[in-house]
């Protein structure tokens, strides 16, 4: 058992993304010059302590290279030592910062040069190593040149908190969400909004629908009801909701729309599960909680990577 104790520092929460937009010969990367550190580096920031790391991420690379973009899958995380803060503690103390970093591909805008970042450089992938200043942001960027190129990105929702099943008087599937899964709802605005949806499908059962009625309200987009992706009619035949789920997403590739379907925690880790194993895909440790996301992407139905959002609620600083 090692002799060092638990690591007791405060942690500063930061985020950003592998900015990208399409290029002739691969994707090229937009690195960031900051002249109060006279470095290169990919576009990150501080998360707010009301914000969602994906949000708080995706304001970072807005605000700092002046394009939209919309996430597609995480890269990586990095984490290292700053000093801390006076309100922290006295001289020399350190505290832990973690970043996190998404792959995020450029839409409409322009680069203006403010106090922050006074250069922008479109790069490829080759080129953008050898110009970033920290290694951290260089192996970052590695990994973002071994993901697949595929744009394709699904989001699986499972529906937020709906009180206890055994309190509730009625049929299950009018069952509405409680005060803490409203409040779920809400923040699954921005947490799914980070990614570009363009489609929203649901489960039949009330609760999920009721899910996704904030993001459809703020969206303009409307809830179709996907009866193969809840708990009875999985039980009933899993595989129709497998070459459901593959439909989906040839669907999403074909138009360029990102889907999002909410479902149930008697379909979700098993038809995540199945899919990771059919397609030879590693799935990170989740607990599939209420309003937990699966972010995935996908080439001709066919999984590539998997991503898992514990919690669309801010992250405790």
């Amino acid at each position: 058992m090692s002799g060092r104790g638990k690591d007791t520092r405060p942690v500063v929460h930061a985020a950003g993304g592998v900015l990208w937009r399409p290029g002739p010969a691969g994707p090229e990367v937009a690195l960031v010059h900051r002249p109060r550190y006279d470095d290169w580096s990919l576009p990150k920031g501080h998360v707010e302590a009301d914000e969602h790391p994906v949000v708080g991420g995706l304001r970072e690379v807005v605000e700092e290279t002046g394009f939209r973009a919309r996430f597609v899958r995480a890269v990586g995380k990095v984490a290292y030592d700053v000093p801390r803060r006076k309100r922290h503690g006295g001289s020399g103390a350190t505290a832990r910062k973690r970043v996190v970093y998404w792959s995020a591909l450029a839409g409409t805008g322009e680069f203006v040069p403010n106090e922050e970042t006074d250069e922008l450089r479109w790069v490829s992938v080759k080129e953008g190593g050898k110009l970033l200043t920290y290694s951290m942001d260089q192996r970052i960027l590695r990994e973002f040149g071994k993901q697949p190129s595929s744009t394709a990105t699904m989001l699986i929702v499972r529906h937020a908190k709906a009180g206890r099943k055994q309190g509730y008087q009625g049929d299950d599937l009018a069952r509405p969400l409680d005060r803490h899964g409203r409040a779920q709802a809400e923040a699954l605005v921005d947490l799914c909004g980070a990614f570009g949806p363009g489609r929203l499908l649901s489960a039949p059962p009330v609760r999920c629908q009721q899910t996704l009625e904030p993001l459809a309200e703020e969206s303009v987009l409307p809830i179709v009801e996907e009866p193969t992706v809840s708990e009875q009619a999985y039980a009933r035949d899993p595989a129709a909701a497998h070459r459901r789920i593959r439909e989906i997403a040839r669907e999403g590739e074909r138009s360029g729309i990102v889907p999002v379907v909410c479902s149930q925690g008697g379909v979700i880790p098993d038809l995540t599960a199945w899919w990771a194993g059919a397609d030879d895909v590693r799935l990170p440790a989740a607990r599939n909680r209420k309003a937990s996301v699966w972010v995935v992407t996908t080439a001709d139905g066919v999984l590539l990577t998997a991503d898992h959002i514990d919690t669309p609620l801010p992250l405790e600083h």
